[in-house]
């Protein structure tokens, strides 16, 4: 089995266990590679850590909310507690950008000579190498598994590693030519791209709890299953979708001779719900049954009055 495979089948839960342990690791790492520079730019990459950790560990309590079973008071389950992890690390990228500008700014207004920045930019290199590894193993089981918090999480990390090798560079330069206005610089253009990738997060997040259409893909596909039970005197109409964390859900009217018996039509149906369900994994399909010279008609306005 190759290395993409094995990640892609890692549980959600323990790949954010280790993305909570890796949270810490690059934190002390990237905290000792301030103290001993005194570089804003290596300051801000820490306090962007600080995010990765609170993310990772909300993320960690989402995904277990989001694995209870339906009960009385959710019987749709709890599939949607995943967007809130995403729109609270989307919230928690809004705040360390606003602690990363203020540190920024001061220093710009008054510079400070840069300390051993060889040492201080080989911590920071490390942890970055240890954010790149647990971002691209999350990311493939995210898509696997169709974890928002998951995906949230990883694709947070990979912009911290982009964050980090930004100031990597920002951070040579600035030693190398002595133009200290280069560290705070590079500080305030790490806030800009967190915010963005905030921005970005809270709007995925957003998009979920709206329950959003199907991926086109996936209603692709889930028309080409009901095309292969179409008949003269089979059709369906009223197809209508909706996701809800890892979970897809579809419903539709199938129409049919209304001189069935109901246990021939019951039998149809469960063979068009087992088709959409191994078609589709994690698909849950609701089918009502109709006579074919039936129409139902039904209009959004009326849900307002």
């Amino acid at each position: 089995m190759s290395l993409a495979a094995t990640a892609r089948h890692i549980p959600p839960a323990t790949l954010l266990r280790w993305s909570v342990a890796v949270a810490l690791a690059t934190i002390i790492l990237k905290t000792l590679a301030w103290w001993i520079t005194g570089s804003v730019g290596l300051l801000s990459d820490a306090m962007e850590s600080l995010v990765n950790l609170a993310g990772a560990a909300f993320a960690l309590l989402m995904v277990k909310i989001a694995q209870r079973p339906a009960d009385d008071d959710h019987p749709y389950g709890h599939h949607k507690a995943e967007y809130f992890s995403a729109g609270f690390e989307g919230l928690l990228i809004f705040v360390a950008a606003g602690g990363i500008l203020w540190a920024a700014v001061l220093r710009l207004l008054d510079p400070q000579p840069l300390q051993q920045t060889g040492m201080g930019l080989v911590l920071s290199a490390v942890s970055s190498i240890l954010n790149g590894a647990m971002a691209w193993t999350m990311l493939q089981s995210a898509r696997q598994h169709r974890s928002m918090a998951l995906e949230g999480d990883a694709r947070h990390l990979f912009t911290d590693v982009w964050t980090s090798a930004g100031v990597i560079v920002g951070v040579a330069l600035a030693a190398a030519t002595g133009w200290l206005w280069l560290d705070p610089v590079v500080a305030i253009a790490v806030a800009a791209n967190i915010l963005r990738e905030g921005a970005h997060l809270m709007w995925r997040s957003s998009q979920g709890l709206m329950d959003k259409a199907l991926e086109p893909e996936v209603l692709a596909e889930v028309e080409k299953v009901l095309r292969q039970f179409e008949h003269p005197t089979i059709r369906f109409d009223h197809v209508s979708s909706r996701r809800s964390g890892s979970r897809r859900f579809v419903d539709l009217h199938m129409h049919m001779p209304g001189n069935w018996t109901l246990g021939r039509a019951a039998a149809l149906r469960a063979s068009v719900e087992q088709a959409l369900m191994s078609a589709v994994p994690g698909l849950r399909a609701t089918i009502e049954l109709l006579p074919s010279d039936v129409e139902t008609h039904s209009s959004d306005e009326e849900d307002l009055i």
